[in-house]
Protein backbone atom coordinates (compact mmCIF):
# COMPACT_ATOMS: atom_id res chain seq x y z
CA UNK A 1 0.00 0.00 0.00
CA UNK A 2 1.38 3.37 -0.99
CA UNK A 3 1.31 6.21 1.55
CA UNK A 4 -1.61 8.60 1.26
CA UNK A 5 -0.96 12.22 0.38
CA UNK A 6 -2.06 14.03 3.57
CA UNK A 7 -2.87 17.19 1.60
CA UNK A 8 -5.72 15.39 -0.15
CA UNK A 9 -7.57 14.42 3.02
CA UNK A 10 -9.20 15.92 6.07
CA UNK A 11 -7.70 15.89 9.58
CA UNK A 12 -9.63 12.87 10.86
CA UNK A 13 -8.51 10.81 7.87
CA UNK A 14 -4.90 11.93 8.37
CA UNK A 15 -5.10 10.95 12.04
CA UNK A 16 -6.04 7.40 11.06
CA UNK A 17 -4.16 6.85 7.80
CA UNK A 18 -1.18 9.18 7.35
CA UNK A 19 2.27 7.62 7.23
CA UNK A 20 1.20 3.99 7.03
CA UNK A 21 2.73 1.59 4.50
CA UNK A 22 1.63 -2.05 4.55
CA UNK A 23 4.17 -4.83 4.23
CA UNK A 24 3.80 -7.83 1.93
CA UNK A 25 1.82 -9.49 4.73
CA UNK A 26 -1.07 -7.07 4.18
CA UNK A 27 -1.55 -6.12 7.84
CA UNK A 28 -4.42 -3.74 8.60
CA UNK A 29 -2.83 -2.16 11.69
CA UNK A 30 0.70 -0.78 11.68
CA UNK A 31 3.52 -3.19 12.47
CA UNK A 32 5.80 -2.85 15.46
CA UNK A 33 9.34 -3.14 14.15
CA UNK A 34 10.94 -4.54 17.30
CA UNK A 35 14.49 -4.73 16.00
CA UNK A 36 17.65 -2.95 16.99
CA UNK A 37 19.37 -3.18 13.60
CA UNK A 38 18.76 -4.02 9.94
CA UNK A 39 20.46 -6.42 7.53
CA UNK A 40 22.03 -5.15 4.31
CA UNK A 41 22.17 -7.11 1.06
CA UNK A 42 25.91 -6.52 0.76
CA UNK A 43 28.77 -4.37 2.01
CA UNK A 44 28.21 -1.77 -0.71
CA UNK A 45 24.59 -1.28 0.33
CA UNK A 46 25.66 -0.89 3.96
CA UNK A 47 28.21 1.75 2.99
CA UNK A 48 25.67 3.59 0.81
CA UNK A 49 23.11 3.78 3.62
CA UNK A 50 25.63 4.98 6.19
CA UNK A 51 26.89 7.59 3.72
CA UNK A 52 23.35 8.77 3.07
CA UNK A 53 23.54 7.90 -0.62
CA UNK A 54 20.76 5.32 -0.41
CA UNK A 55 17.60 5.56 1.73
CA UNK A 56 16.78 2.81 4.17
CA UNK A 57 17.00 1.73 7.77
CA UNK A 58 20.32 1.48 9.59
CA UNK A 59 19.83 1.29 13.34
CA UNK A 60 16.67 1.81 15.40
CA UNK A 61 18.17 4.58 17.48
CA UNK A 62 17.44 6.86 14.54
CA UNK A 63 15.71 4.82 11.79
CA UNK A 64 12.69 2.69 12.61
CA UNK A 65 9.59 2.22 10.41
CA UNK A 66 7.09 2.35 13.29
CA UNK A 67 8.60 5.52 14.72
CA UNK A 68 8.75 7.01 11.23
CA UNK A 69 5.04 6.35 10.70
CA UNK A 70 4.23 8.20 13.93
CA UNK A 71 6.49 11.09 12.90
CA UNK A 72 4.88 11.42 9.49
CA UNK A 73 1.37 11.23 10.90
CA UNK A 74 1.95 13.88 13.57
CA UNK A 75 3.69 16.17 11.07
CA UNK A 76 0.67 15.81 8.78
CA UNK A 77 -1.71 16.72 11.61
CA UNK A 78 0.34 19.77 12.70
CA UNK A 79 0.94 20.98 9.16
CA UNK A 80 4.71 20.71 9.60
CA UNK A 81 7.19 19.42 7.07
CA UNK A 82 8.97 17.01 9.41
CA UNK A 83 8.73 15.49 12.87
CA UNK A 84 11.44 14.01 15.09
CA UNK A 85 10.11 11.68 17.80
CA UNK A 86 11.84 11.62 21.18
CA UNK A 87 11.78 9.60 24.38
CA UNK A 88 9.74 12.19 26.34
CA UNK A 89 8.33 15.68 26.14
CA UNK A 90 11.24 17.02 28.16
CA UNK A 91 13.77 15.36 25.86
CA UNK A 92 11.99 17.06 22.95
CA UNK A 93 12.70 20.45 24.53
CA UNK A 94 16.26 19.43 25.45
CA UNK A 95 16.99 18.11 21.95
CA UNK A 96 15.66 21.28 20.34
CA UNK A 97 17.80 23.53 22.51
CA UNK A 98 21.02 21.52 22.31
CA UNK A 99 20.63 21.08 18.55
CA UNK A 100 19.85 24.69 17.64
CA UNK A 101 21.67 26.70 20.33
CA UNK A 102 25.22 27.04 21.62
CA UNK A 103 26.98 28.42 24.67
CA UNK A 104 26.47 32.16 25.00
CA UNK A 105 23.13 32.13 23.21
CA UNK A 106 20.11 33.58 24.96
CA UNK A 107 16.47 32.45 25.08
CA UNK A 108 13.34 34.16 26.35
CA UNK A 109 10.95 31.78 28.10
CA UNK A 110 7.45 32.35 29.38
CA UNK A 111 7.42 32.18 33.16
CA UNK A 112 4.13 30.31 32.97
CA UNK A 113 5.37 26.87 31.93
CA UNK A 114 5.56 23.36 33.36
CA UNK A 115 7.80 23.37 36.45
CA UNK A 116 10.33 20.93 35.02
CA UNK A 117 10.72 23.14 31.95
CA UNK A 118 11.79 25.99 34.24
CA UNK A 119 14.28 23.68 35.96
CA UNK A 120 15.63 22.52 32.58
CA UNK A 121 16.44 26.06 31.46
CA UNK A 122 17.66 27.28 34.86
CA UNK A 123 19.59 24.29 36.19
CA UNK A 124 20.57 22.11 33.21
CA UNK A 125 20.95 24.17 30.05
CA UNK A 126 22.66 26.93 32.02
CA UNK A 127 25.57 24.53 32.61
CA UNK A 128 26.25 24.64 28.88
CA UNK A 129 26.38 28.43 28.83
CA UNK A 130 22.83 28.97 27.66
CA UNK A 131 21.29 32.09 29.20
CA UNK A 132 17.56 32.41 29.89
CA UNK A 133 15.22 35.25 30.77
CA UNK A 134 11.72 34.49 32.05
CA UNK A 135 8.81 36.84 31.33
CA UNK A 136 5.07 36.82 31.91
CA UNK A 137 3.34 34.99 29.08
CA UNK A 138 0.94 37.81 28.19
CA UNK A 139 3.26 40.78 28.81
CA UNK A 140 4.34 41.50 25.25
CA UNK A 141 6.36 44.55 26.22
CA UNK A 142 8.36 42.33 28.57
CA UNK A 143 8.98 39.83 25.75
CA UNK A 144 10.38 42.55 23.52
CA UNK A 145 12.43 44.15 26.30
CA UNK A 146 14.02 40.79 27.14
CA UNK A 147 15.36 40.20 23.62
CA UNK A 148 19.10 40.79 23.27
CA UNK A 149 21.47 40.69 20.28
CA UNK A 150 22.40 37.13 21.29
CA UNK A 151 18.77 35.96 21.66
CA UNK A 152 18.07 33.05 19.34
CA UNK A 153 14.80 31.56 20.53
CA UNK A 154 11.48 32.40 22.22
CA UNK A 155 9.81 29.51 24.04
CA UNK A 156 6.26 29.34 25.39
CA UNK A 157 3.33 27.13 26.33
CA UNK A 158 -0.15 28.22 25.35
CA UNK A 159 -2.39 27.45 27.12
CA UNK A 160 0.00 27.53 30.05
CA UNK A 161 0.37 24.88 32.74
CA UNK A 162 -1.52 25.03 35.08
CA UNK A 163 -3.35 28.39 34.81
CA UNK A 164 -4.37 28.05 31.13
CA UNK A 165 -3.15 31.53 30.20
CA UNK A 166 -3.23 32.21 26.46
CA UNK A 167 -0.50 33.90 24.43
CA UNK A 168 -1.04 35.56 21.06
CA UNK A 169 1.09 33.24 18.93
CA UNK A 170 1.03 35.41 15.82
CA UNK A 171 2.09 38.49 17.78
CA UNK A 172 5.02 36.66 19.36
CA UNK A 173 5.97 35.04 16.04
CA UNK A 174 6.13 38.46 14.40
CA UNK A 175 8.21 39.75 17.32
CA UNK A 176 10.60 36.80 17.16
CA UNK A 177 11.11 37.04 13.41
CA UNK A 178 11.64 40.80 13.56
CA UNK A 179 14.66 40.10 15.79
CA UNK A 180 15.91 37.08 13.85
CA UNK A 181 14.71 34.58 16.47
CA UNK A 182 12.78 31.32 16.31
CA UNK A 183 9.42 30.85 18.03
CA UNK A 184 8.92 27.50 19.73
CA UNK A 185 5.42 26.62 20.95
CA UNK A 186 4.57 23.78 23.31
CA UNK A 187 1.20 22.62 21.90
CA UNK A 188 0.63 19.88 24.48
CA UNK A 189 -2.62 21.18 25.97
CA UNK A 190 -4.37 21.87 22.66
CA UNK A 191 -2.84 19.30 20.28
CA UNK A 192 -3.20 19.96 16.53
CA UNK A 193 -6.93 19.35 16.92
CA UNK A 194 -7.53 22.63 18.75
CA UNK A 195 -4.58 24.79 17.71
CA UNK A 196 -2.32 25.08 14.66
CA UNK A 197 0.75 27.12 15.70
CA UNK A 198 2.40 26.90 12.27
CA UNK A 199 -0.53 28.72 10.68
CA UNK A 200 0.14 31.55 13.15
CA UNK A 201 3.85 31.81 12.40
CA UNK A 202 5.52 29.40 14.84
CA UNK A 203 8.78 27.79 13.70
CA UNK A 204 8.77 24.69 15.92
CA UNK A 205 6.02 22.85 17.78
CA UNK A 206 6.83 20.69 20.81
CA UNK A 207 4.73 17.84 22.17
CA UNK A 208 4.69 15.61 25.18
CA UNK A 209 3.07 12.66 23.41
CA UNK A 210 2.58 11.20 26.88
CA UNK A 211 -0.48 13.41 27.31
CA UNK A 212 -3.32 13.76 24.81
CA UNK A 213 -1.56 12.17 21.84
CA UNK A 214 -1.61 8.87 23.72
CA UNK A 215 -4.71 9.78 25.69
CA UNK A 216 -4.76 6.74 27.93
CA UNK A 217 -1.73 7.15 30.18
CA UNK A 218 0.22 4.25 28.75
CA UNK A 219 3.58 5.49 27.43
CA UNK A 220 6.17 8.25 27.67
CA UNK A 221 7.20 10.09 24.52
CA UNK A 222 7.78 13.45 22.87
CA UNK A 223 8.03 15.08 19.48
CA UNK A 224 9.54 18.08 17.70
CA UNK A 225 7.75 19.29 14.56
CA UNK A 226 9.02 21.91 12.12
CA UNK A 227 10.58 22.62 8.75
CA UNK A 228 12.73 19.98 7.07
CA UNK A 229 15.92 22.04 7.10
CA UNK A 230 15.48 23.27 10.66
CA UNK A 231 14.81 19.79 12.02
CA UNK A 232 17.82 18.27 10.32
CA UNK A 233 19.96 19.56 13.20
CA UNK A 234 17.49 18.14 15.74
CA UNK A 235 17.62 14.76 13.99
CA UNK A 236 21.43 14.87 13.90
CA UNK A 237 21.47 15.50 17.65
CA UNK A 238 19.03 12.66 18.30
CA UNK A 239 21.00 10.28 16.07
CA UNK A 240 24.13 10.89 18.12
CA UNK A 241 22.81 11.51 21.65
CA UNK A 242 20.04 8.92 21.46
CA UNK A 243 16.96 10.29 23.31
CA UNK A 244 14.79 8.36 20.87
CA UNK A 245 11.27 6.96 20.99
CA UNK A 246 10.89 3.19 21.19
CA UNK A 247 9.00 1.34 18.42
CA UNK A 248 6.43 0.02 20.88
CA UNK A 249 5.70 3.47 22.26
CA UNK A 250 5.41 4.85 18.73
CA UNK A 251 2.86 2.15 17.93
CA UNK A 252 0.84 3.04 21.03
CA UNK A 253 0.89 6.73 20.06
CA UNK A 254 -0.30 5.82 16.56
CA UNK A 255 -3.31 4.12 18.12
CA UNK A 256 -3.87 7.24 20.24
CA UNK A 257 -3.79 9.54 17.22
CA UNK A 258 -6.56 7.53 15.58
CA UNK A 259 -9.04 8.72 18.22
CA UNK A 260 -7.49 12.12 18.95
CA UNK A 261 -10.13 14.26 17.26
CA UNK A 262 -13.13 12.60 18.83
CA UNK A 263 -11.45 12.51 22.24
CA UNK A 264 -10.49 16.17 22.23
CA UNK A 265 -14.06 17.15 21.39
CA UNK A 266 -15.32 15.16 24.38
CA UNK A 267 -12.61 16.55 26.70
CA UNK A 268 -13.62 20.10 25.74
CA UNK A 269 -17.33 19.49 26.27
CA UNK A 270 -16.82 17.90 29.69
CA UNK A 271 -14.29 20.51 30.85
CA UNK A 272 -16.59 23.38 29.88
CA UNK A 273 -19.38 21.95 32.01
CA UNK A 274 -17.09 21.35 34.99
CA UNK A 275 -15.60 24.85 34.77
CA UNK A 276 -19.01 26.52 34.64
CA UNK A 277 -20.19 24.43 37.58
CA UNK A 278 -17.09 25.21 39.66
CA UNK A 279 -17.65 28.94 39.17
CA UNK A 280 -20.96 28.56 40.99
CA UNK A 281 -19.54 26.81 44.06
CA UNK A 282 -19.16 29.02 47.17
CA UNK A 283 -15.99 27.20 48.28
CA UNK A 284 -14.21 28.13 45.04
CA UNK A 285 -12.35 31.42 44.89
CA UNK A 286 -11.41 31.45 41.19
CA UNK A 287 -11.63 29.17 38.14
CA UNK A 288 -9.11 29.16 35.29
CA UNK A 289 -10.50 27.86 31.98
CA UNK A 290 -10.25 29.58 28.57
CA UNK A 291 -13.84 28.66 27.75
CA UNK A 292 -15.19 30.88 30.52
CA UNK A 293 -16.06 34.47 29.69
CA UNK A 294 -14.34 35.40 32.96
CA UNK A 295 -11.00 34.17 31.59
CA UNK A 296 -8.84 37.22 30.73
CA UNK A 297 -7.89 35.80 27.31
CA UNK A 298 -11.25 34.23 26.44
CA UNK A 299 -11.62 36.25 23.22
CA UNK A 300 -8.08 35.41 22.10
CA UNK A 301 -8.64 31.72 22.84
CA UNK A 302 -11.86 31.80 20.83
CA UNK A 303 -10.00 33.30 17.89
CA UNK A 304 -6.79 31.26 18.10
CA UNK A 305 -8.18 27.86 19.11
CA UNK A 306 -11.05 25.74 17.83
CA UNK A 307 -11.77 24.49 21.36
CA UNK A 308 -10.75 25.27 24.93
CA UNK A 309 -9.15 21.99 26.02
CA UNK A 310 -9.58 19.61 28.93
CA UNK A 311 -7.57 21.36 31.68
CA UNK A 312 -9.44 23.22 34.41
CA UNK A 313 -7.65 24.80 37.37
CA UNK A 314 -9.27 26.46 40.34
CA UNK A 315 -8.41 27.99 43.70
CA UNK A 316 -10.26 26.65 46.71
CA UNK A 317 -10.78 28.85 49.75
CA UNK A 318 -8.62 27.85 52.71
CA UNK A 319 -5.23 27.41 51.05
CA UNK A 320 -3.17 24.22 50.89
CA UNK A 321 -4.92 22.52 53.78
CA UNK A 322 -8.31 22.90 52.11
CA UNK A 323 -6.90 21.88 48.72
CA UNK A 324 -5.36 18.70 50.11
CA UNK A 325 -8.55 17.89 51.98
CA UNK A 326 -10.56 18.24 48.78
CA UNK A 327 -8.11 16.11 46.79
CA UNK A 328 -8.07 13.38 49.44
CA UNK A 329 -11.87 13.32 49.59
CA UNK A 330 -12.37 12.52 45.90
CA UNK A 331 -12.86 8.89 44.90
CA UNK A 332 -13.30 9.03 41.13
CA UNK A 333 -10.50 11.44 40.20
CA UNK A 334 -7.05 9.86 40.06
CA UNK A 335 -4.52 11.67 42.25
CA UNK A 336 -1.67 11.85 39.76
CA UNK A 337 0.42 14.53 38.09
CA UNK A 338 -0.22 13.25 34.56
CA UNK A 339 -2.86 14.80 32.32
CA UNK A 340 -4.59 14.26 28.99
CA UNK A 341 -5.98 10.88 30.00
CA UNK A 342 -9.40 9.34 29.38
CA UNK A 343 -9.49 9.15 33.19
CA UNK A 344 -9.92 12.44 35.04
CA UNK A 345 -6.95 13.40 37.21
CA UNK A 346 -6.45 15.84 40.07
CA UNK A 347 -3.23 17.32 41.41
CA UNK A 348 -1.85 20.03 43.67
CA UNK A 349 0.70 21.91 41.48
CA UNK A 350 2.49 23.75 44.29
CA UNK A 351 3.62 20.49 45.91
CA UNK A 352 3.91 18.26 42.82
CA UNK A 353 4.47 19.51 39.26
CA UNK A 354 5.91 22.85 40.38
CA UNK A 355 7.42 21.89 43.75
CA UNK A 356 11.00 22.40 42.51
CA UNK A 357 10.34 26.08 41.91
CA UNK A 358 11.18 28.47 44.67
CA UNK A 359 8.38 30.01 46.70
CA UNK A 360 9.10 33.29 44.93
CA UNK A 361 8.83 31.66 41.49
CA UNK A 362 5.52 30.03 42.40
CA UNK A 363 4.18 33.34 43.67
CA UNK A 364 5.21 35.07 40.43
CA UNK A 365 3.25 32.55 38.37
CA UNK A 366 0.16 32.45 40.59
CA UNK A 367 0.67 28.92 41.86
CA UNK A 368 -0.76 29.23 45.35
CA UNK A 369 -1.43 26.69 48.04
CA UNK A 370 -5.12 26.65 47.21
CA UNK A 371 -4.64 25.92 43.50
CA UNK A 372 -5.87 22.58 42.14
CA UNK A 373 -5.45 21.35 38.57
CA UNK A 374 -7.97 19.04 36.96
CA UNK A 375 -7.51 17.12 33.74
CA UNK A 376 -11.07 16.31 32.74
CA UNK A 377 -11.48 12.89 31.19
CA UNK A 378 -14.29 11.08 29.45
CA UNK A 379 -16.40 9.98 32.41
CA UNK A 380 -20.00 11.14 32.86
CA UNK A 381 -19.95 14.78 33.92
CA UNK A 382 -22.60 14.15 36.58
CA UNK A 383 -20.29 11.65 38.26
CA UNK A 384 -17.34 14.05 38.15
CA UNK A 385 -19.44 16.81 39.69
CA UNK A 386 -20.61 14.48 42.46
CA UNK A 387 -17.01 13.50 43.21
CA UNK A 388 -15.90 17.14 43.39
CA UNK A 389 -18.95 18.08 45.42
CA UNK A 390 -17.97 15.58 48.11
CA UNK A 391 -14.48 17.07 48.14
CA UNK A 392 -15.78 20.62 48.39
CA UNK A 393 -18.08 19.61 51.24
CA UNK A 394 -15.09 18.21 53.09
Amino acid sequence: MAKIDPKLYGPNTRAVRAGQVRSAEGEHSELIFATSSYVFQNAAEAAARFAGDKPGNIYSRFTNPTVRTFEERLAALEGGERCVATSSGMSAILSTCLALLKGGDHVVVSRNVFGTTVVLFNNVLSKFGLKSTFVDLTDYAAWEAAIRPETRLLFLETPSNPLTEIADIKRLADLAHAHGCLLVVDNCFCTPVLQQPFSLGADIVIHSATKYLDGQGRCIGGAVVGGTKLLEDVFAFLRTAGPTMSPFNAWVFLKGLETLYIRMQAHCENAQQIAEWLEQQPQVEKVYYPGLKSHPQHKLASKQQSGYGGIVSFVVKGGQQAAWRLIDSTRLFSITANLGDTRSTITHPATTTHHRLTAEQRAETGITGGLIRLSIGLEDVADLKADLRSGLSA
